[in-house]
């Protein structure tokens, strides 16, 4: 039985006043995947995140989330987003990770709304998926930076999204925890079938984790499975990322 795309986007190009950043993408992601989007500084990813999030209108090519144009699509509760801490969350801001999580619900209890025991136990749930339980009533400006991301995630989770689309969040998290969180993610994608699409600068790594690799540079030059983009030479990634590369994949 075929399988149909949750996110397919074809001939999609896009450009800020004359800088051309996205020329003819064409990219689908299923249900199940778990997509590393890898690329240099400068190569369209994260104006690529926001066309898929509807934060920026294209004029040139097609993309649908779950076969709904993305200009008719309206139930945003089926995506979750985690960007960039430093960019999302001020960490000084009083609150407790169950305060922090509690906001992913917000868009679909309604402001001013209260919680009722349903939604309490959706809250728990997904702070014990990754892992912060013992940390529930801690400030989340007492936390380190990888756990802070892993409240972040459990922000994003709580409405149990079906795609869960993550713009480059280990930045500013140490390697030590930066492996929990591929761990934790890897775990989201085989035992809790979320789909995911994570933009990183950590190629080696990403194909430990990623079933899929895509690799963006203006163009898409390669989408397929990590295996397959490991067995690349090196001469093949230059060209991709338009310098001197070189991939190294680490087994954990």
């Amino acid at each position: 039985m075929s399988r149909s795309p949750i996110l397919r986007i074809n001939n999609l190009s896009y450009a800020y006043e004359d800088k051309h950043v996205l020329e003819n993408i064409d990219l689908e992601i299923y249900p199940g995947n778990f997509v590393g989007l890898v690329g240099p500084n400068g190569s369209g990813k994260t104006t690529l995140i926001k066309i898929i999030l509807g934060l920026l209108p294209h004029k040139q090519g097609t993309v649908d989330l779950f076969h709904t144009p993305i200009h008719k699509f309206k139930d945003w509760n089926r995506i979750g987003f985690v960007s960039q801490k430093a960019n999302s969350f001020n960490s000084e801001f009083p609150a407790t990770v169950y305060e922090v999580v509690s906001m992913g619900l917000t868009a679909k209890v309604g402001y001013f709304r209260f919680f009722n025991k349903q939604h309490a136990r959706k809250i728990k749930k997904a702070i014990d998926t990754v892992g912060m339980t013992d940390y529930i009533n801690q400030n989340v400006g007492n936390l380190s930076g990888g756990q802070q991301q892993r409240v972040f995630i459990a922000r994003a989770i709580v409405s149990e999204p079906d795609f869960l689309i993550l713009d480059e969040p280990t930045v500013g998290v140490d390697a030590e925890n930066v492996q929990r969180f591929y761990e934790m993610l890897r775990d989201l994608n085989k035992t809790k079938g979320m789909t995911l699409l994570l933009v990183t600068h950590d190629t080696g790594t990403m194909t430990s984790y990623a079933t899929d690799i895509a690799c963006l540079n203006k163009h898409i030059h390669f989408h397929g499975d990590s295996h397959t983009f490991t067995q690349m030479d090196q001469e093949d990634y230059s060209k991709m990322y338009g310098h001197d590369v070189h991939v190294v994949k680490h087994d954990h």
